[in-house]
């Protein structure tokens, strides 16, 4: 070890930091700096040479970046205060220059145990911004990360966005679930949308989202919803699994039984939300890539004058069966033209009502309602429509249930 440290030497003066980071793993207990003096110690007295200490200002590999640890850590904590946060990680952004050299170390010496330069100054700011704020690291789940920019001489703040989970009901038809850029214009703006850029004037997303942007200081609200409803559909009944996503909050404190309270007196008559918990991104994952049963109550106009009897023995066919469904033509536009597979899992008839018939229908996830009654021209089979063999649509959708997803508890 001490050749090795003899021929790291003979490349030129380097800091006690630098040196010992690249010895990082021999021994516990020490800082790099401790470390790499001790080899400079070490070394003089293998070599029986006089002790030569390091001198500032000459590290060819660093530029003694390391001296600057206070600055950094005052440039750090400015650059969030103000920024409602527990925990945080530091990142560094290295030139090119420092990244090269320390490079050129490894390679050229073939080194097992180096720590990168960014690494070691990571955690050396970190420690000395939890000094100077009262905040904690936490690499893995960080409310703030600060990344120094040290050619640039700056530092960024990026803010990890806040999540809340609930369910959400859709009172009022003619609302979409997300925002909508008009389809003219692409968002920009023109005499069709009003200027406004959007191809409807509000949404569930942005109806839920309003509050909460005043109250965390964000710069936006993104829905993530346990699949969706078409925009003529109500949402009812135990309502729709959701989590918001606050995006940059500068404010993260609030009781969520008084978040609740205040959305829904905004949000009301139009949508209303039940707030269960705190989330994270894993949540938003777990409804995405979860298809749970849903239950629906439609209004079903048959065009012809077909018994309450036939209805019911052509509906008790399609309970159990597995349906064929090919991309319906309403969302060909913007989804992959696939063939998919979905079950009716029960399916029943309710009664007449001014001449049209009310259905309750459970299916799996993904199955299009519309398309089982009407058949798509005949993308979908089986469908109500092809077994009567006279044509048959929805004209009311009700969304009431959505089960099946996982149990989500307090974060």
């Amino acid at each position: 070890m001490l050749e090795l440290v003899n021929t790291i030497l003979e490349y030129g003066d380097i800091c006690d930091h630098c040196l010992g980071r690249l010895f990082a793993k021999k021994s516990f207990g020490l800082t790099n700096e401790e470390r790499g003096r001790s080899l400079r110690i070490a070394h003089a007295l293998a070599y029986n040479i006089p002790y030569k200490p390091y001198e500032k200002g000459t590290c060819w590999v660093c530029n003694d970046l390391f001296d600057t640890i206070p600055y950094w850590a005052e440039k750090a904590a400015a650059a969030v205060q103000g920024i409602d946060h527990e925990t945080f990680v530091i990142g560094t952004r290295v030139p090119p220059m420092m990244a090269e050299s320390e490079e050129m170390l490894w390679s050229d010496l073939s080194l097992e145990n180096p720590e990168p330069l960014k690494s070691e100054m990571n955690r050396e700011v970190g420690k000395a911004v939890s000094a100077l704020t009262g905040k904690h690291g936490n690499p893995k789940n960080p409310e703030v990360t600060i990344v120094l920019n040290i050619a640039d001489d700056c530092v960024e703040v990026q803010i990890a966005s806040l999540y809340f989970y609930g369910r959400y009901l859709k009172y009022e038809r003619g609302i979409p679930q997300t925002h909508w850029d008009c389809r003219a214009c692409k968002g920009r703006g023109c005499e069709i949308c009003s200027f406004t850029g959007k191809q409807y004037p509000t949404s569930v997303e942005e109806l839920i989202a309003e509050v909460p942007k005043q109250i965390f200081e964000s710069d936006c609200g993104v829905l993530h919803g346990a699949g969706r409803e078409d925009i003529d559909a109500v949402m009812i009944g135990t309502g729709r699994p959701f989590v918001m996503e606050m995006q940059n909050p500068k404010k993260r404190t609030y009781d969520i039984k008084e978040l609740e309270k205040a959305i829904n007196e905004s949000a009301n008559p139009r949508v209303g939300v039940v707030l269960e918990s705190w989330s994270d991104k894993k949540t938003v994952e777990m409804l995405k890539s979860n298809k749970g049963h849903k239950t629906y109550r439609i209004l079903v106009s048959i065009d012809d004058s077909i018994s309450l009897e036939t209805v019911q023995n052509a509906v008790s066919k399609l309970k159990g069966a597995w349906i064929d469904q090919r991309t319906p033509e309403r969302v060909s536009h913007r989804r992959a033209d696939l063939v998919r597979k979905r079950q009716v899992i029960d399916i029943g008839v309710l009664g007449v009502e001014n001449g049209l018939y009310r259905l309750e229908v459970l299916g799996e996830g993904g199955l299009y309602i519309k398309e089982l009654v009407s058949g798509d021209g005949g993308r979908t089979t089986p469908s109500l429509a092809e077994i009567l063999a006279v044509p048959a649509k929805v004209v009311e959708l009700d969304v009431v249930q959505v089960d099946g997803l996982p149990n989500i508890g307090d974060e």
